[in-house]
Protein backbone atom coordinates (compact mmCIF):
# COMPACT_ATOMS: atom_id res chain seq x y z
CA UNK A 1 0.00 0.00 0.00
CA UNK A 2 0.72 3.57 -0.52
CA UNK A 3 0.56 6.40 1.96
CA UNK A 4 -1.82 4.57 4.12
CA UNK A 5 0.94 2.20 4.37
CA UNK A 6 3.34 4.33 5.23
CA UNK A 7 1.12 5.52 8.22
CA UNK A 8 1.00 1.86 9.31
CA UNK A 9 4.80 2.11 9.69
CA UNK A 10 4.51 5.02 11.81
CA UNK A 11 2.63 3.37 14.66
CA UNK A 12 -0.47 1.52 12.61
CA UNK A 13 -0.04 -1.77 13.22
CA UNK A 14 -2.83 -2.79 10.98
CA UNK A 15 -5.71 -3.24 13.85
CA UNK A 16 -8.02 -0.61 14.94
CA UNK A 17 -9.92 -2.31 17.61
CA UNK A 18 -9.77 -5.78 20.02
CA UNK A 19 -13.66 -5.37 20.13
CA UNK A 20 -15.22 -8.96 20.26
CA UNK A 21 -17.23 -7.79 17.43
CA UNK A 22 -17.20 -9.84 13.89
CA UNK A 23 -13.92 -9.19 12.36
CA UNK A 24 -13.77 -6.90 9.50
CA UNK A 25 -11.27 -6.10 7.18
CA UNK A 26 -11.00 -2.73 5.42
CA UNK A 27 -10.21 -2.67 1.97
CA UNK A 28 -8.70 1.01 1.75
CA UNK A 29 -9.47 1.79 -1.91
CA UNK A 30 -6.69 2.85 -4.32
CA UNK A 31 -7.80 6.56 -4.52
CA UNK A 32 -8.09 6.37 -0.78
CA UNK A 33 -4.77 5.54 -0.47
CA UNK A 34 -2.95 7.46 -2.68
CA UNK A 35 -5.11 10.71 -1.89
CA UNK A 36 -7.06 10.59 0.33
CA UNK A 37 -5.71 8.04 3.24
CA UNK A 38 -7.81 10.29 6.04
CA UNK A 39 -10.75 8.89 4.35
CA UNK A 40 -9.46 4.94 5.50
CA UNK A 41 -8.37 6.28 9.39
CA UNK A 42 -12.21 8.17 9.81
CA UNK A 43 -13.54 4.54 8.68
CA UNK A 44 -11.44 3.11 11.09
CA UNK A 45 -13.25 4.90 13.48
CA UNK A 46 -16.11 4.51 12.84
CA UNK A 47 -16.01 0.68 12.27
CA UNK A 48 -14.51 0.62 15.90
CA UNK A 49 -17.12 2.74 17.18
CA UNK A 50 -19.86 0.13 16.16
CA UNK A 51 -18.29 -2.42 17.71
CA UNK A 52 -16.01 -4.59 15.05
CA UNK A 53 -13.05 -6.09 15.04
CA UNK A 54 -10.97 -3.97 12.48
CA UNK A 55 -7.66 -5.30 10.34
CA UNK A 56 -6.35 -3.73 6.88
CA UNK A 57 -4.04 -6.69 5.32
CA UNK A 58 -1.26 -4.98 3.49
CA UNK A 59 -1.60 -7.32 1.02
CA UNK A 60 -3.89 -5.42 -0.81
CA UNK A 61 -3.69 -2.83 -3.73
CA UNK A 62 -6.12 -2.51 -6.17
CA UNK A 63 -9.95 -4.09 -6.33
CA UNK A 64 -9.34 -5.11 -10.13
CA UNK A 65 -12.26 -2.24 -11.48
CA UNK A 66 -10.41 -0.60 -13.91
CA UNK A 67 -8.76 -3.70 -15.93
CA UNK A 68 -12.35 -5.30 -15.47
CA UNK A 69 -13.83 -1.95 -17.11
CA UNK A 70 -11.70 -1.92 -19.53
CA UNK A 71 -12.13 -5.38 -20.78
CA UNK A 72 -8.71 -6.89 -19.27
CA UNK A 73 -10.22 -10.17 -17.67
CA UNK A 74 -6.79 -11.67 -17.06
CA UNK A 75 -5.70 -8.72 -15.24
CA UNK A 76 -8.47 -8.60 -12.89
CA UNK A 77 -8.38 -12.28 -12.37
CA UNK A 78 -4.37 -11.70 -11.07
CA UNK A 79 -5.19 -8.85 -9.04
CA UNK A 80 -8.19 -10.78 -7.31
CA UNK A 81 -6.02 -13.70 -6.45
CA UNK A 82 -3.30 -11.91 -4.67
CA UNK A 83 -6.15 -10.18 -2.55
CA UNK A 84 -8.33 -12.73 -2.05
CA UNK A 85 -7.15 -15.53 0.24
CA UNK A 86 -6.29 -13.32 2.98
CA UNK A 87 -9.47 -11.17 2.72
CA UNK A 88 -11.75 -14.72 3.25
CA UNK A 89 -10.32 -14.55 6.79
CA UNK A 90 -12.86 -11.94 8.30
CA UNK A 91 -16.34 -12.34 8.61
CA UNK A 92 -16.80 -9.06 6.23
CA UNK A 93 -15.50 -6.73 3.79
CA UNK A 94 -15.44 -3.10 3.95
CA UNK A 95 -14.92 -0.29 1.39
CA UNK A 96 -15.35 3.68 1.73
CA UNK A 97 -16.62 3.53 -1.76
CA UNK A 98 -19.84 2.17 -3.41
CA UNK A 99 -17.72 2.06 -6.83
CA UNK A 100 -14.81 -0.65 -5.65
CA UNK A 101 -17.88 -2.36 -3.58
CA UNK A 102 -19.83 -2.94 -6.50
CA UNK A 103 -16.97 -4.87 -7.94
CA UNK A 104 -16.20 -6.63 -5.25
CA UNK A 105 -20.59 -7.39 -4.81
CA UNK A 106 -21.47 -7.93 -8.35
CA UNK A 107 -18.46 -8.85 -10.51
CA UNK A 108 -16.01 -11.07 -8.34
CA UNK A 109 -18.63 -13.66 -8.67
CA UNK A 110 -18.15 -13.45 -12.39
CA UNK A 111 -14.55 -13.90 -12.82
CA UNK A 112 -12.29 -17.51 -12.94
CA UNK A 113 -15.16 -19.34 -15.00
CA UNK A 114 -12.48 -21.92 -15.24
CA UNK A 115 -11.44 -22.30 -11.81
CA UNK A 116 -14.60 -23.58 -9.54
CA UNK A 117 -12.17 -22.98 -6.37
CA UNK A 118 -11.32 -19.29 -6.91
CA UNK A 119 -14.94 -19.16 -8.18
CA UNK A 120 -16.86 -19.94 -4.87
CA UNK A 121 -14.09 -17.68 -3.03
CA UNK A 122 -14.96 -15.00 -5.04
CA UNK A 123 -19.06 -15.58 -4.59
CA UNK A 124 -18.46 -15.89 -0.83
CA UNK A 125 -16.54 -13.04 -1.02
CA UNK A 126 -18.87 -10.67 -2.77
CA UNK A 127 -21.74 -11.77 -0.18
CA UNK A 128 -19.35 -10.26 2.78
CA UNK A 129 -18.56 -7.26 1.37
CA UNK A 130 -20.51 -3.89 1.84
CA UNK A 131 -19.90 0.09 1.18
CA UNK A 132 -19.19 1.75 4.78
CA UNK A 133 -22.35 3.51 5.30
CA UNK A 134 -23.99 0.15 3.97
CA UNK A 135 -22.60 -1.77 6.58
CA UNK A 136 -22.38 0.33 9.29
CA UNK A 137 -26.93 0.74 8.69
CA UNK A 138 -28.03 -2.49 7.84
CA UNK A 139 -25.37 -4.94 9.30
CA UNK A 140 -24.61 -3.21 12.63
CA UNK A 141 -27.64 -1.50 13.01
CA UNK A 142 -25.23 1.17 13.83
CA UNK A 143 -26.97 5.10 12.67
CA UNK A 144 -25.84 6.99 15.62
CA UNK A 145 -22.66 9.06 15.26
CA UNK A 146 -20.86 11.26 17.67
CA UNK A 147 -19.05 14.14 15.57
CA UNK A 148 -18.56 17.75 16.11
CA UNK A 149 -18.88 18.69 12.29
CA UNK A 150 -21.45 21.73 11.88
CA UNK A 151 -22.70 23.13 8.61
CA UNK A 152 -24.77 22.90 5.45
CA UNK A 153 -23.71 20.12 3.20
CA UNK A 154 -25.24 18.85 0.13
CA UNK A 155 -25.33 14.93 -0.85
CA UNK A 156 -24.17 13.94 -4.52
CA UNK A 157 -25.56 10.09 -5.07
CA UNK A 158 -22.58 8.18 -6.78
CA UNK A 159 -23.79 6.26 -9.63
CA UNK A 160 -22.35 2.75 -8.40
CA UNK A 161 -23.43 2.95 -4.93
CA UNK A 162 -26.89 3.88 -5.74
CA UNK A 163 -27.23 1.74 -8.93
CA UNK A 164 -25.77 -1.56 -8.18
CA UNK A 165 -26.05 -1.09 -4.35
CA UNK A 166 -28.72 0.88 -3.41
CA UNK A 167 -26.84 3.28 -1.42
CA UNK A 168 -28.98 6.16 -0.64
CA UNK A 169 -30.52 6.37 2.31
CA UNK A 170 -28.29 5.37 4.45
CA UNK A 171 -25.46 7.90 4.75
CA UNK A 172 -28.45 10.21 5.41
CA UNK A 173 -29.72 8.13 8.05
CA UNK A 174 -26.09 8.64 9.35
CA UNK A 175 -25.83 11.97 8.42
CA UNK A 176 -29.14 13.03 10.43
CA UNK A 177 -27.53 11.89 13.59
CA UNK A 178 -25.30 14.55 13.17
CA UNK A 179 -26.80 17.62 15.23
CA UNK A 180 -24.78 20.53 14.01
CA UNK A 181 -24.78 19.15 10.02
CA UNK A 182 -28.14 20.52 7.96
CA UNK A 183 -28.75 18.88 4.55
CA UNK A 184 -30.05 20.63 1.48
CA UNK A 185 -30.52 18.20 -1.22
CA UNK A 186 -29.59 19.70 -4.58
CA UNK A 187 -31.55 19.25 -7.53
CA UNK A 188 -30.65 15.84 -9.59
CA UNK A 189 -28.60 14.20 -6.64
CA UNK A 190 -28.92 10.97 -8.39
CA UNK A 191 -27.59 12.33 -11.90
CA UNK A 192 -23.58 11.12 -12.44
CA UNK A 193 -20.74 13.66 -11.83
CA UNK A 194 -19.29 12.88 -15.13
CA UNK A 195 -16.45 11.34 -13.43
CA UNK A 196 -17.31 7.62 -14.74
CA UNK A 197 -13.22 6.46 -13.95
CA UNK A 198 -11.68 6.05 -17.63
CA UNK A 199 -15.05 8.00 -18.90
CA UNK A 200 -13.78 11.33 -17.94
CA UNK A 201 -10.76 10.70 -20.03
CA UNK A 202 -12.20 9.01 -22.93
CA UNK A 203 -14.92 11.55 -23.33
CA UNK A 204 -13.49 14.77 -21.92
CA UNK A 205 -16.21 17.01 -23.33
CA UNK A 206 -18.84 15.46 -22.18
CA UNK A 207 -17.40 14.96 -18.82
CA UNK A 208 -16.71 18.42 -18.43
CA UNK A 209 -20.34 19.57 -19.13
CA UNK A 210 -21.51 16.86 -16.61
CA UNK A 211 -19.43 18.00 -13.37
CA UNK A 212 -20.12 21.78 -14.70
CA UNK A 213 -24.37 20.38 -14.61
CA UNK A 214 -23.49 19.52 -11.02
CA UNK A 215 -21.67 21.90 -9.77
CA UNK A 216 -24.19 24.50 -10.38
CA UNK A 217 -26.79 22.38 -8.43
CA UNK A 218 -24.17 22.45 -5.49
CA UNK A 219 -24.09 26.13 -5.87
CA UNK A 220 -27.70 26.15 -6.04
CA UNK A 221 -28.58 24.57 -2.70
CA UNK A 222 -26.64 27.02 -0.73
CA UNK A 223 -24.37 24.23 0.70
CA UNK A 224 -20.86 24.83 2.14
CA UNK A 225 -19.86 21.45 1.42
CA UNK A 226 -20.23 18.99 -0.97
CA UNK A 227 -20.03 15.21 0.39
CA UNK A 228 -20.47 11.72 -1.15
CA UNK A 229 -18.92 8.13 -0.52
CA UNK A 230 -16.73 7.55 -3.76
CA UNK A 231 -13.17 9.44 -3.60
CA UNK A 232 -13.53 9.56 -7.63
CA UNK A 233 -16.77 11.84 -7.78
CA UNK A 234 -15.09 14.11 -5.02
CA UNK A 235 -11.68 14.69 -7.36
CA UNK A 236 -13.69 15.05 -10.07
CA UNK A 237 -16.09 17.47 -8.17
CA UNK A 238 -13.51 19.35 -6.46
CA UNK A 239 -10.96 20.05 -9.16
CA UNK A 240 -13.67 21.74 -11.05
CA UNK A 241 -14.59 24.08 -8.12
CA UNK A 242 -11.17 24.94 -7.75
CA UNK A 243 -10.53 25.74 -11.42
CA UNK A 244 -13.99 28.10 -11.29
CA UNK A 245 -12.49 29.54 -7.80
CA UNK A 246 -15.68 28.61 -5.80
CA UNK A 247 -15.54 28.55 -1.95
CA UNK A 248 -17.34 25.27 -1.15
CA UNK A 249 -15.86 22.49 0.14
CA UNK A 250 -15.69 18.81 -0.74
CA UNK A 251 -15.30 16.24 1.62
CA UNK A 252 -16.15 12.20 1.97
CA UNK A 253 -19.03 11.68 3.65
CA UNK A 254 -16.68 9.02 6.53
CA UNK A 255 -14.38 12.34 7.41
CA UNK A 256 -17.56 14.63 8.51
CA UNK A 257 -19.43 11.80 10.40
CA UNK A 258 -16.18 10.39 12.40
CA UNK A 259 -14.85 14.12 13.34
CA UNK A 260 -15.41 17.54 13.09
CA UNK A 261 -13.62 17.84 9.72
CA UNK A 262 -10.67 20.19 11.18
CA UNK A 263 -8.53 19.05 8.29
CA UNK A 264 -7.73 20.75 5.03
CA UNK A 265 -10.98 19.77 2.51
CA UNK A 266 -9.88 17.53 -0.86
CA UNK A 267 -8.47 19.89 -3.14
CA UNK A 268 -6.89 22.47 -0.09
CA UNK A 269 -3.71 22.59 0.85
CA UNK A 270 -2.38 19.84 3.55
Amino acid sequence: MGRMGAQNSNGFDGRHDKSSGPSVALFVTCLVDLYRPSVAFSALSLLGRAGCAVAVPEVQTCCGQPAFNSGDRKTTEAIVRRFLPEFMKYDYVVLPSGSCAGMFRKHLPDLFEDDEVMAEQARSLAAKSYELTSFLVDVMGFDEVQSGFRGRVTYHDSCAGLRELTVKAQPRRLMASVPGLKLVEMADCEECCGFGGTFCVKYPEISTRMVDNKIGNIERSGAETILAGDLGCLLSIAGRLKRQGSPIKVRHVVEVLAEPATRPAIGEKD
